[in-house]
């Protein structure tokens, strides 16, 4: 298990020995009314004092996991560092036992991880109803990259991720058999308040029915309720087995633990003990998982002679619930997060290819490289859910070359060194049929040199640098279904230029930038001198008050705005403070992040408005785009007149998609090169944003030249429209 010597486990063996049913008083589900938290220990100049709070009570499996950890510190710090365990929310509530170790003044904390989701959404990951095959593939991901991700995004809240411990799988209780969807058709089922729990059920025809967590026990004996969910350790300590008949082991969803330190703590640990405290903690994982699953056999029993009826489904039953809530992981993809889905499938696919079956056909590649952590991650996922929604329609008519396709993904996260990686990568796979890239034209540039030395096809659904097309590499792996800074610089320019003369044009100062720049020039030296001004700010740039309080701003008639989101969102903070807010004309770059939620306060004040290539709901102009939005609608979940995130990625990447399909069947070839050639020579097809006739050219490599733009605007919910 771990080397240990001389561990003391006496208190492990005393915290064993409480572990009769009514001892448990709480069960990491939800918890209740606050305590006062406990005086912090003093520390001695040779012994560090630390505190870990947990919620759960002594005898629990993580609390005797906890003593245990807390012996190992001690014997291999030498007795350097004491760690107290506070169980039973001695310490106070999770909430005020969190906001102690954010501040610093709790130094260890167990933490149930949807007590994490509201300040941390992707910690719903392991709340996906039956999206991982079973424990041993869930553990390999949070003990793997996905975990590693997990963890590392505590940092955003002052807290260090060191590894995650359980409560055990979620169990279906019910006062009838639970074996497929269908037996969840009307009934009413226990929930605690949580979005994605609430759409689980309603997938599966039930009624959602948030209660507290101590109150679920009347709820279910009054028959305001017809069943719940919860691992065995709450359904045993709580006592629903004596209410309920019927119980299948679904093992749906897991309960899992976050084991974090105080990050002001955690450094102010010379390395060594950090390792000792890390160490300690990952080691002692798979131990309490062990203990957890081994006090499950008696939860067993105790509930089969209480005369419930328990249920094991059949692979076949599984397979059932599976497909029929599938489309839970991308409904909540934005939230849970893009780069862990895809991290997610891309280790699943890795390990079946490992472990092929007889009957499976290795599938297609379509390699996703964009950034799904960070700034652009909004437009990454509409661009993951474009290239997604097209293979999937490629899949039902048969897939490419009697294979199916698939859809890999790699966050890149806006760093063009991880960039140039993913597609070293994806081109030591010989089933990647081509890649298919983010919004960033400064990764995208970087990449221009290991694309074309690795003769690797290269879709670019978003990014606008004129240089991704018109490069001097020959011949050219790059194809956009985008519109280019040619065309989205001058019509910005020439919008502002009807709200008066005078005309400032605010770049980025990146090849992004200069992009733009380059695409003005020309424009500008045929009007009158001195009447549009060019600026330049660096990213990052943390706020724009005092330049738009220059005299520059002051004199100007409208800016023309070249920057990402955040910038962006500064900007228009900048103009919602004048007493006439100066009109903004904005490159679509704003909307690959969230940012109207973001912005929604200066929004209601400041004029803004900005390019787009997607109107998705107008008929008239594209008239197959409303049936295209229909049908993402439905697919992740949105109501019917509901924003659809960062349009323009999804509806170009679905086009690119569907024209890389239809050169690998006129290529009858999955080479590089015969796809590049067929690229060129396509048959006319009739997209969602052109009827592509044909979408490129040996010397034409940019679909869309000549498409209609539009200036859109936020209406009040957040929709994309045209602007008046």
């Amino acid at each position: 298990m771990f080397p240990i010597t001389k561990i003391r486990v006496a208190g492990a063996i005393a915290a064993l020995t409480l572990i009769s049913i009514g001892v448990f008083t709480r069960f990491g589900q939800e918890t209740d009314a606050p305590k006062t938290p406990a005086v912090a220990s003093s520390a001695t100049s040779d012994v560090r004092e630390l505190r870990l709070g947990l919620n759960i009570a002594a005898g629990s499996a993580l609390h005797a996991a906890a003593v245990r950890f807390s012996e190992v510190v001690l014997e291999r710090s030498g007795g350097k560092i004491h760690v107290s365990v506070h169980p039973d929310q001695q310490l106070g509530s999770d909430d005020q036992m969190l906001e102690m170790a954010r501040g610093g003044n709790l130094d260890m904390v167990l933490i149930p991880t949807a007590k994490l989701s509201s300040a941390i959404p992707a910690m719903q990951y392991a709340d996906l109803p039956f999206y991982f095959s079973g424990r041993e593939e869930l553990y390999s991901m949070l003990d793997g990259e996905p975990g590693r991700m997990l963890l590392s995004k505590l940092a955003t809240i002052d807290l260090v991720g060191l590894t995650f411990w359980e409560n055990g799988f979620k169990q279906f209780t019910a006062n009838t058999p639970l074996r497929n969807p269908r037996d969840f058709s009307k009934l009413r089922i226990r929930t605690m308040k949580s979005p994605l729990i609430a759409d689980q059920f309603a997938s599966l025809g039930a009624q959602s029915i948030p209660i507290d967590f101590r109150a679920t026990y009347q709820a279910l004996t009054d028959g305001a309720v017809d069943g719940q969910e919860n691992p065995l350790v709450a359904i045993v300590g709580m006592r629903f087995h004596e209410v309920q008949k019927h119980m299948t082991l679904s093992n749906h969803a897991y309960l899992a633990y976050v084991f974090a330190a105080s990050k002001r703590t955690f450094e102010t640990l010379p390395p060594d003990q950090r390792d000792i405290v890390a160490r300690a903690a990952r080691e002692l994982t798979a131990w309490e998982r062990e203990e957890t699953a081994r006090r499950e056999v008696t939860f067993m029993e105790t509930i089969r002679s209480a005369g419930v009826t328990i249920h094991s489904l059949t692979p076949e039953e599984r397979h059932s619930f599976s497909v029929a809530l599938a489309p839970i992981a991308d409904k909540f993809g934005f939230e849970v997060g893009y780069d862990l889905l895809a991290k997610t499938e891309e280790l699943r696919y890795l390990a079946q290819m490992r472990s092929p079956t007889a009957n499976t056909k290795e599938p297609l590649l379509v390699a996703v490289n964009v950034d799904l952590s960070v700034r652009g991650a909004q437009a990454g996922g509409a661009i993951y859910r474009g290239v997604q929604m097209a293979v999937e329609e490629i899949n039902q008519n048969g897939g490419l070359l009697g294979r199916p396709v698939r859809v890999i993904a790699r966050d890149h996260a806006a760093l063009a060194p991880l960039g140039i990686q993913n597609v070293e990568q994806f081109a030591k796979n010989p089933s990647v049929l081509a890649i298919v890239g983010g919004m960033h034209t400064a990764v995208i540039s970087e990449e221009l040199e290991p694309i074309h030395r690795l003769k690797m096809p290269y879709l670019i659904p978003w990014a606008a640098g004129q240089g991704l097309i018109a490069h001097n590499h020959k011949p050219s792996y790059t194809f956009r279904v985008s519109v280019s800074d040619a065309q989205i610089a001058p019509f910005l320019l020439e919008h502002a230029r009807k709200v008066g003369p005078r005309v400032v044009v605010l770049l980025e100062n990146s090849v992004w930038g200069r992009s733009n720049e380059a695409a003005l020039r020309p424009v500008i030296a045929k009007l009158p001198p001195n009447t549009v001004t060019i600026d330049w700010f660096n990213g990052g740039e943390p706020s724009f008050a005092a330049r738009l309080a220059s005299p520059l701003y002051r004199d100007a008639n409208a800016i023309v705005l070249v920057a990402n989101s955040v910038e962006s969102q500064l900007v228009v903070q900048a103009t919602a403070m004048q007493e006439k807010p100066t009109p903004i004309f904005a490159h679509w770059a704003l909307t690959g992040a969230d940012f109207w939620k973001q912005a929604q306060a200066p929004l209601q004040k400041a004029n803004l408005r900005f390019v787009q290539s997607v109107l998705i709901d107008d008929m008239q102009t594209h008239p197959k785009l409303p049936q295209f939005a229909n049908r993402y609608r439905k697919r992740y979940g949105l109501d019917t007149d509901a924003p659809i995130p960062s349009p323009p990625g999804s509806v170009h990447a679905y086009d690119i998609t569907q024209l890389l399909a239809r050169a690998v069947t006129q290529a009858s070839s999955t080479d590089h090169n015969a796809i590049r050639n067929a690229l060129e020579s396509l048959a006319p097809y009739p997209g969602l944003l052109s009827n592509y006739a044909p979408a490129f050219a040996k010397d034409r490599h940019d679909a869309l030249e000549g498409i209609k733009l539009h200036l859109a605007r936020f209406d009040n919910r957040g929709r994309i429209v045209l602007a008046n």
